[in-house]
Order: C-alpha cells, then sequence, then structure tokens
C-alpha cells in the first residue's frame, strides 16, 4: 500500500513538473506601445522636421527572441495615414501584419492599430521603416535582432557586446517637399549626406582585447555603402538570419535595405579609432565618422581614415560571391543549413523581371517588365479576401519581358503554394539596383554581367549559397534568386531604393491555395483597418 503511494506521488510531482517546464517552454508575448510623431532635430546641422518613434530618431531597438509574439499597439499623431514594415520578418502565415499598402489599410492621423506577429523560426539582424509615402525620408525607421534561444547554440563565441549600427543616406529636404518633387516627375537630386544611428558622429565604447558584435544595416534611401573600421578586421558571421562561413574583410559593402553582422576583437592599442561608411559607385562621396573608443584610450582619434576599396563593381560582385552558407550550422532550427539541398529542386517557374525608368504621360516612372505599379485604394489582400472586383488582376503583368511601351497598372503576379521559383533580375540600367521579396528569404545563387540567357545557369552556386531578404544588382547586369513558396499570402516585391518604389518598381506575388486552412494561413485579424471598397465588409 505504501509503496502504491509512493508511485501516486511520483506520478503527480512529474506530471507537475512536466506542466512547469511546458508553460516555460510557451513562446513569450512582448508588449509594446508606440507613439509616432513629428519632431526638430538638426540631423546634418540645420534643423528639419523628423519622424520620431516615442521621442526617438532612429526609433527604439526592438530585441527579441526565436519565437518571441510581439503585440505592438502603433499610435499616428502624424498628419498623415502611416504604415510600419517590418523588414525581414516573414510574417509566417500572416501577410495581414506586413505593414505595407497591398496588405494593410495605412492608420489614420491620430488613430491606431495593434501589429500582432511572431518571429517565428528566425534569428538575425533586421530593420523596420515606414512603408507609406516618403516617410522612410524623415525617419520612423529602427534596428530589430532576432537572438537565438538558449537551446540553439550559433556558431561563434558569444560576444563581449553588441552594437546595432543603422547607416543610411539623408536629405536636408522634408519628405513632404522630396514627395512633391517626384509627383511632378522630377528624380531626387544626390543625398546630402550619410549617418550613422540618426548623428553625423557618434562614439562606441568597448573594452581592449573583448569581442563585440557590430549589427549593421543600410537604411538609406538610395545609395549602397561601404563599411570598416580603422586598424581592425570584420568576421562576417551572419546576413540577414544566414549563418555563413567566417571570412574576414577589411570591408565589407551594404547596399540598400540589407543587413550584416560581424564580429570585432578589440585587440589593438589602446587609442580610438575611426569607423567610417561612404558611399559607393557615386561620383560625389559621402562619408559618415563614428569613434571606437577603447575604455582605457587616452588617445583620440589620429590619421588618415582607412580607405574604401579601390575597385568598384568587380571588387564588390567579387565579395558578394564570397558570402557562403554555413552547412553544418544551424539557424534557427536545431537542424543544419545545409540540410536544405536548395540546388537539387527543379523550379517550376522561371520569372525574369526586368526593371526600366520609362516617361510615361510625360513623367518620370519606374517599371517592371514595362509595368509601373500603382497602389489602390483598397488592398490587394483585402480585395482577395472579400473578392472585391476590379482592384487587380493576375494578367496585369508577364513574367517575362516584353516589348512595347511601359504603361500603369496594379501588378499581381500569380504563384501557387509551395511553387519553387527562379527569379532573375535584369539590370539593363546604369545604376545599382537592390530587390527586397516580403515574407521570404531566398538563395542568391548567381551574379554576372551582361544579359542573363538560360546557358548562365552553369554559373550558379547551387550548393551553399546564402539566404537573404535583399539582393543587389550591379549595373547592366543580372541577379538570380530561388525562392521556395511555402508561405501563403500577398507578399511584395520592391526596390529597396524608395524612389524607385514609390514610383512603380515593384508588385506583389500571389501566393495561394484554394484550399482555405489554418495550417497555411491565418485568418484576418479581428482588428483589421478597412478602407477603400473594404469599408462596409463584415468579417
Amino acid at each position: 500500500m505504501g509503496s502504491t503511494s509512493l508511485l501516486h506521488l511520483l506520478r503527480v510531482v512529474v506530471l507537475a513538473l512536466l506542466s512547469v517546464s511546458l508553460v516555460q517552454a510557451e513562446d513569450a508575448y512582448k508588449y509594446y506601445t508606440w507613439t509616432v510623431t513629428y519632431g526638430t532635430l538638426s540631423p546634418l546641422g540645420s534643423p528639419q522636421q523628423v519622424i520620431l518613434i516615442n521621442g526617438q530618431f532612429p526609433g527604439p531597438q526592438l530585441d527579441l527572441v526565436t519565437n518571441d509574439n510581439v503585440i505592438l499597439n502603433l499610435v499616428n499623431k502624424l498628419d498623415e495615414p502611416f504604415l510600419l514594415t517590418w523588414n525581414g520578418i516573414k510574417q509566417r502565415k500572416n501577410s495581414w501584419q506586413d505593414g505595407v499598402l497591398g496588405t494593410n489599410c495605412p492608420i489614420p492621423p491620430n488613430s491606431n492599430y495593434t501589429y500582432k506577429f511572431q518571429a517565428k523560426d528566425q534569428i538575425g539582424t533586421y530593420t523596420y521603416f515606414p512603408s507609406t509615402q516618403l516617410h522612410k525620408a524623415a525617419g520612423g525607421f529602427g534596428g530589430l535582432n532576432v537572438y537565438h534561444r538558449s537551446v540553439i547554440p550559433v556558431p561563434y563565441p558569444y560576444p563581449d557586446g553588441d552594437f546595432t549600427l543603422l547607416i543610411g543616406d539623408w536629405y536636408k529636404t522634408s519628405h513632404k517637399a522630396l514627395r512633391e518633387s517626384l509627383d511632378s516627375g522630377k528624380s531626387l537630386a544626390f543625398p546630402d549626406g550619410l549617418l550613422i544611428n540618426g548623428q553625423a558622429h557618434t562614439t562606441i565604447h568597448g573594452d581592449q582585447g573583448k569581442t563585440y558584435m557590430f549589427r549593421i544595416s543600410n537604411v538609406g534611401m538610395s545609395t549602397s555603402i561601404n563599411f570598416r573600421i580603422q586598424g581592425h578586421t570584420l568576421k562576417l558571421v551572419e546576413v540577414e538570419g544566414s549563418h555563413i562561413v567566417q571570412n574576414i574583410y577589411d570591408s565589407l559593402d551594404v547596399h540598400v535595405g540589407q543587413s550584416a553582422a560581424v564580429l570585432v576583437t578589440l585587440n589593438q592599442p589602446p587609442k580610438d579609432y575611426y569607423i567610417v561608411a561612404s558611399t559607393r559607385f557615386s561620383k560625389r562621396v559621402l562619408t559618415a565618422t563614428a569613434v571606437l573608443h577603447y575604455t582605457n584610450s587616452h588617445s583620440p582619434a589620429s590619421g588618415p581614415l582607412p580607405s574604401p576599396p579601390a575597385y568598384q563593381y568587380h571588387w564588390s560582385v567579387k565579395q558578394a560571391r564570397s558570402f557562403r552558407w554555413n552547412l553544418t550550422a544551424n539557424a534557427a532550427r536545431p537542424n543544419p543549413q545545409g540540410s536544405y539541398h536548395y540546388g537539387k529542386i527543379t523550379p517550376t517557374k522561371t520569372i525574369v523581371l526586368e526593371n526600366s525608368a520609362p516617361l510615361i504621360n510625360g513623367k518620370l516612372h519606374y517599371a517592371v517588365n514595362k509595368v509601373s505599379y500603382v497602389n489602390p485604394d483598397t488592398p490587394l489582400k483585402l480585395a482577395d479576401y472579400f473578392n472585391i472586383p476590379g482592384i487587380f488582376n493576375v494578367d496585369s503583368i508577364q513574367s517575362l519581358p516584353s516589348n512595347g511601351p511601359a504603361y500603369i497598372a496594379t501588378s499581381v503576379l500569380p504563384t501557387s503554394l509551395h511553387d519553387f521559383i527562379e527569379v532573375v533580375f535584369q539590370n539593363n540600367e546604369n545604376t545599382m539596383q537592390s530587390w527586397h521579396l516580403d515574407g521570404y528569404d531566398f538563395w542568391v545563387v548567381g551574379y554576372g554581367f551582361g544579359q542573363w540567357t538560360p546557358a548562365k545557369r552553369r554559373t550558379y552556386n547551387l550548393v551553399d549559397a546564402l539566404t537573404r531578404h535583399t539582393a543587389q544588382v550591379y549595373p547592366n547586369s543580372w541577379t538570380t534568386i530561388l525562392v521556395s513558396l511555402d508561405n501563403q499570402g500577398m507578399w511584395n516585391l520592391r526596390s529597396a531604393i524608395w524612389e524607385r518604389q514609390y514610383l512603380g518598381q515593384q508588385l506583389y506575388l500571389r501566393v495561394w491555395n484554394a484550399q482555405h486552412s489554418l495550417a497555411n494561413e491565418y485568418d484576418i485579424p479581428s482588428n483589421v483597418l478597412l478602407c477603400g471598397k473594404a469599408v462596409g465588409h463584415h468579417l
């Protein structure tokens, strides 16, 4: 009898411990309230209107852990509708929360919207920024870092500290004046300067002998940047959620919309050193500096700034090709990245997208396969859900370049859930391009000069190409990506160069499965904002 009672007691204790561990294992919820306002600051020395979040410029840093659930109430105190998008967060099964005009109604002035999303199976260095109008030119951007769970190791020693560096070009002109210029058919002038964390000058403190992670993101409007630190090398360990082969670089090119994480060991004599960012591929070079201050330093930074790369596009392509997936490292999940053999999958479809800068009705536009995108008054996602006709059609853009005049349309490419597609970005212009896809990361398998042809597939890296969410395309060149369409929704494929995005260089991928299932996509949020022809519809 006594042994039976003891056994029963042990069972109760075990069940209690299991229930506690299950509660503790539940993915955390993090709650935020962010208020968006205007403010006056002088990032480049003269007062101008900027966009603040909770009074901060840049906005608050959002630090998450893999699988954290974010409940973020965004209060818009601007005089214009506003949205934030979460650059690189995949929004698994949840394009409802993507924060772009194709999926969400903008938040009206003096109103709010609560975003609800999860950093599902992700780690890495990301950003957020305004997707509406030209608000990005006034601020409202910030760092978004997703750290690994304690049970999942990372392929490098834990750094002694972690610094987020938001680097980008900046205009002294207000975002409204810039928008008026674009609306009149004029391209934007070259930016006025570069900022690091919203400032022309800043200082970072570290201890001699220690190793720190620097999370670098290009949050600018238009220009590629090169990043370097005087007297120090950069060990690249992560690119937009990919753990990569840890090569050492003297400097890194980071293109518009891209992010990377490097380890820097403070192994030099104790003094201060320059941190330098400068524009790439521009006739006029803009430079911003910060200071890396050794805590035992008594000497200011001195000497010439470290030089940028002596060579231009070929040097940059060679560096980009050196970024390789670490096949034995895990990312957010315990299985190694290399366990997914993307190179052995035959694409179900090839899409070739050619950018251009046509005049339409006498005004400058940017186009993809001759189509310049225009936002309808009703988000595509809502039109799809409520079966509202006349908002878009899937025949508005072709999957291959075509001849004929450019035109304006709401362009949507139809795809099927679980397609595996090859996308070629063909750039026949003399300018850098940067392409971003919401909802996904993708394998960047090839860069090449000139015109892409099927024969170029022989040059693809089908073994250890890294995955990322934003890929650069060099002038008169092509870049190829492979994408596994495993995330149902309406997903924005856009130029990360914001003038081009604003004037039409974007489209949407409709990743669709006719069978409604919560296994494929979450239901429409109960707090969804309705606008345009969706007003009056019931959930």
